[in-house]
């Protein structure tokens, strides 16, 4: 029942904002009565927290694979790792998880009860950019100090997607990547 909670918050809040998350509407979602709300969480910041987390530990569960079967990649393998990130970022979420996910962080913006579980997913995602990184060939050094730049250029390009569709066209993400690798590799290494 929990699970089913957690992905309701996430539907609704990638649907209708964050703001729409209310007890009565992620009951109906998730087929159950509002009691059952409180049952399992304390409070709507609770609710909220955990949704989040939810949605990051997937994510970064999918995108810690990836980074280990990169790790001992070839050289020659490097493109399609960009690429493989891409599509996990790109298209195995869904676009209503990540807008959740960027709502979400926003709402942690403004919300101190949200702020260390947003802390914890911006570690996480660091945590696999430095390992994406390392094994598009960037140094161990600058895929650690860079690695933030990767999360933001990541989560902008999924912001401008979501807010403007093909209205704004940008970089596909495997194609950042690959910039933002070959601009941190030395080029002994390239």
């Amino acid at each position: 029942m929990r699970r089913r909670l957690l992905d309701a918050v996430l539907e609704i809040a990638g649907e209708e904002g964050v703001a729409a998350v209310t007890n009565r509407r992620v009951a109906r979602r998730a087929g159950t009565s509002p009691g059952s709300i409180t049952y399992h969480f304390a409070s709507q910041e609770e609710l909220l927290r955990e949704a989040l987390r939810s949605f990051v530990d997937r994510e970064t569960e999918r995108l810690a694979a990836v980074a280990a079967q990169l790790a001992g990649a070839p050289r020659s393998a490097r493109r399609s790792a960009a690429r493989r990130v891409a599509r996990i970022v790109e298209e195995e979420a869904t676009h209503a998880e990540q807008l959740a996910q960027l709502d979400l962080m926003l709402h942690a913006a403004r919300d101190p009860a949200l702020r260390e579980t947003a802390a914890t997913a911006v570690a996480a995602y660091d945590a696999i950019a430095e390992a994406a990184l390392r094994a598009l060939g960037v140094p161990a050094e600058e895929a650690r100090r860079h690695a933030a730049l990767v999360v933001a250029t990541v989560d902008g390009l999924a912001l401008r997607r979501h807010a403007c569709g093909d209205a704004a066209p940008g970089p596909s993400v495997a194609a950042a990547l690959e910039t933002l690798a070959a601009a941190l590799t030395p080029p002994a290494e390239a």
